[in-house]
């Protein structure tokens, strides 16, 4: 039995690893994008919206984000959003990290497949999921590690969550930096991607 069972492609279409978190979702939330986006941002996990809607980031940090990316000349058509766990914690409370590590296996799955320039993490909980230490996330905002994912080492930036712009308003110019920061690092190495098939 392999650790993506479940898993079709990018799709998690059944899993039952956390007794908590099939009991409080309505679905399974899977990324969102395209299949060979250059930057993928991981959130946490889904909130009400997401688990009502069955997409990442649509609530009121998912409106934050569409902004910032339509500002930094992407769209969120050419963007891949995902997260750390694809089923909702209840209470929107943070996942646990055996629900993290339960889920992990997808995660690197949908890196591996994907393949981004850049994987930008919103937030503390997969900042400190990816980079496997603990994050201030404040500080660190815009700064870039080379971490091991998806079996090779990747560009890892680290970012507010959305929602941080919505509770802290002095947080929005280095949110948006580093959604800019995400555009241009996409931009510098995406070259093979506008190449299309040729």
């Amino acid at each position: 039995m392999s650790d993506t069972d479940g898993m079709e492609g990018l799709e998690v279409t059944e899993c039952t690893r956390c007794e908590a978190l099939v009991d409080s979702r309505s679905q399974i939330v899977n990324g969102d994008g395209p299949e060979d986006a250059d930057v993928l941002f991981v959130g946490e996990a889904p909130g009400a919206s997401e688990d009502e809607e069955g997409v990442p980031f649509v609530g009121r940090s998912g409106g934050v984000l569409d902004d910032e990316l339509r500002d930094a000349g992407l769209s969120r058509a050419d963007v891949r959003i995902t997260n750390c766990v694809r089923c909702r914690p209840p209470e929107n409370r943070d996942p646990t990290k055996e629900e993290l590590a339960n889920c992990r296996p997808y995660l690197e799955r949908e890196i591996d497949l994907v393949d981004p320039e850049v994987v930008v993490t919103l937030g503390k909980v997969p900042g400190e999921h990816l980079l496997g230490r603990d994050v201030a996330v404040t500080n660190e905002t815009g700064s870039v590690e080379r971490v091991e994912l998806g079996g090779e080492r990747r560009e890892v930036l680290i970012c507010l969550h959305p929602a941080a712009t919505l509770y802290d308003a002095s947080q929005r110019d280095a949110f948006t930096e580093t959604i800019a920061k995400a555009a241009t690092m996409a931009g510098e190495s995406g070259g093979q991607s506008q190449l299309g098939d040729y």
